[in-house]
């Protein structure tokens, strides 16, 4: 094992949240590490156009934008490694970060290791990811202006995206697995949906396969009471049965709620000198911006924390 690298703030995650916060407190004079982690830029990596970060007025690649954000953490000074934080443990006042390879020793922490969207685990889902399967409604609704799409879920997330793409599509249709009395969504939700003309529902209905070429064209979907098959044309499904945020080392540690979110009041987490940014602790907005605003947040109250902490 290598000898702990030594640094007055350690930032785990390299998404928007992460990088944001590398950048305000490398900025700030401390000297400053980030962790990547696995999927360094994080669920950016498999978004094509992003339209809606401010600075872009024609759109930008996601991996571009991390890549742009990686140059200017290292323009500033922070140290980017390669390697995934495995747990940490508070250590003499300050806090050691277990890691495959490098480890760290450092004086505050930022969790920035965003959450991954749930998906259907079907093969061809994988391949139209990006070419007409989203799991964001909010971030790429706009592309669907005028066509139809369908929603995948049951819970208020699904009721949220379905409301949310009647501004855009022609038509949106809800595929829930189970009986309209068994909808996982809150009875106000789910009537706003059920009664927006643009709507409709189908009960009892799964995927069975994603269809097309180099875009997704059609859906074959299966009635798991009946066993009926049937392809039915579409421009874009939406994803929409949750997120999972990547806090399971962490949470032994630091308060989670129930869906492993990290509990936060501010940035601050219920461990003095550690403080979350990001979808680790957003499961409301999940938006690259708003990750990026919190990243912000979380270096500064660390500044904050350390300057009261000498």
């Amino acid at each position: 094992m290598n000898q702990p690298i030594i640094a007055d703030i350690g930032i785990i995650g390299a998404g928007p949240a992460g990088y944001s916060a590398a950048v305000y407190a490398a900025r700030a004079g401390y000297s400053t590490v980030l962790w990547a982690g696995p999927e360094p830029g994080g669920q950016l990596m498999t978004t094509n156009t992003v339209d809606n970060f401010l600075g872009f007025p024609e759109g930008i690649m996601g991996p571009e934008l991390m890549e742009l954000c990686r140059k200017q953490t290292e323009r500033l000074g922070a140290k980017i490694i390669q390697d995934i934080v495995t747990a940490i443990e508070p250590q003499d006042g300050q806090f050691v970060l277990k890691a495959d390879k490098q480890p760290g020793k450092v004086r505050a922490v930022i969790i920035a290791t965003g959450a991954v969207s749930r998906w259907l685990g079907i093969e061809s889902e994988t391949k139209f990811r990006g070419r007409g399967i989203s799991s964001c409604a909010t971030c790429d609704g706009f592309f669907f202006k005028g066509k139809k799409v369908f929603v995948i879920g049951a819970g208020d997330v699904a009721m949220e995206d379905t409301n949310t793409l009647t501004q855009y599509a022609e038509s949106v249709t809800v595929l829930v697995r189970g009986e309209e009395s068994k909808m996982k969504a809150s009875k106000i939700m789910y009537e706003r949906a059920k009664n927006h003309p643009k709507v409709k529902f189908m009960f009892n209905t799964e995927v069975d396969e994603f269809l097309g070429d180099a875009m997704l064209k059609s859906v074959r979907v299966k009635n798991n009471v009946t066993g009926e098959k049937q392809e039915l044309p579409v421009d874009g499904v939406f994803i929409a049965i949750g997120h999972k945020p990547n806090t399971e080392p962490f949470c032994k540690l630091v308060a989670c709620d129930e869906g492993g979110y990290i509990k936060t009041n501010g940035t601050q987490t219920s461990v003095p000198g550690i403080f979350a940014a990001g979808d680790v602790a957003d499961k409301v907005y999940r938006q690259a911006i708003t990750s990026a605003g919190t990243g912000c947040m979380a270096a500064l109250d660390a500044k904050k924390w350390l300057e009261q902490h000498k």
